[in-house]
């Protein structure tokens, strides 16, 4: 039997089991895209088809290890505590060329990342923005600048103890890594307004206007 037919079988026994419909299955996070924030983003922009509605089609999570003095174990140390944070299993990147000030291998494995899709996806962006981001101490809310022109927007996570998944008495070393969110928005701005509806504390959300002076 096909791996993506016995997937789905079984995912339909487990609906089966709870006595739910694959519509009540949904991710709350997702249900409150569909039903709140397309309507909001309609209403912003003016999208007259509900395909020109801005999503986000994937989220990329992305480590570095090639400064690590032992490369290997921090490899293995990124790698786990990755799977840990997404729920999914982290694929080795590799380095594109030599470098031999650095005493990097062309093709040596420097780091490791994570492609989050449909319901996992959700789910991560779920727990980054109501569960992890609040912990980070003086938390003042994320830049406004990691958006790249094409409508995807990167920001940096230190270290992985911000996700209560983490249990602060087993990190092995400080894991940062960079989260990058793939949209279909065409602009900046769009981005911006999809990533605000869908709950991101920008940094310039709720600015207090300058006081004049007297």
């Amino acid at each position: 039997m096909p791996r993506k037919l016995s997937e789905r079988l079984t995912r339909q026994a487990f609906l089966n089991q709870l006595g739910m419909t694959e519509s009540e299955m949904e991710n709350e996070f997702y249900k409150d895209y569909k039903e709140r924030v397309m309507a909001a983003l309609q209403q912003q922009h003016g999208y007259k088809n509900v395909h020109e509605v801005p999503k986000v089609e994937k989220v990329v999570i992305n480590t570095s290890v090639g400064s690590q003095a032992d490369v290997k174990q921090a490899l293995d140390d990124a790698k786990s505590e990755l799977a840990l944070i997404t729920g999914q299993r982290a694929a080795e990147t590799r380095a594109k060329k030599s470098i031999s000030n650095f005493k990097l291998r062309k093709d040596q494995a420097i780091g490791a990342k994570v492609t989050l899709r449909g319901e996992r996806m959700y789910e991560f962006l779920e727990r980054l923005i109501k569960a992890a981001l609040p912990r980070i101490r003086d938390f003042r809310g994320v830049s406004p600048r990691g958006f790249d022109g094409h409508g995807n927007y990167t920001l940096g996570v230190s270290d992985q103890s911000i996700f209560p998944e983490v249990e602060l008495d087993k990190i092995k070393r400080n894991i940062g890594f960079d989260v990058t969110i793939v949209t279909t928005a065409r602009t900046n701005a769009e981005a911006k307004s999809l990533l605000s509806e869908m709950g991101m504390p920008f940094s310039d959300r709720a600015k207090k206007p300058v006081a004049q002076a007297a």
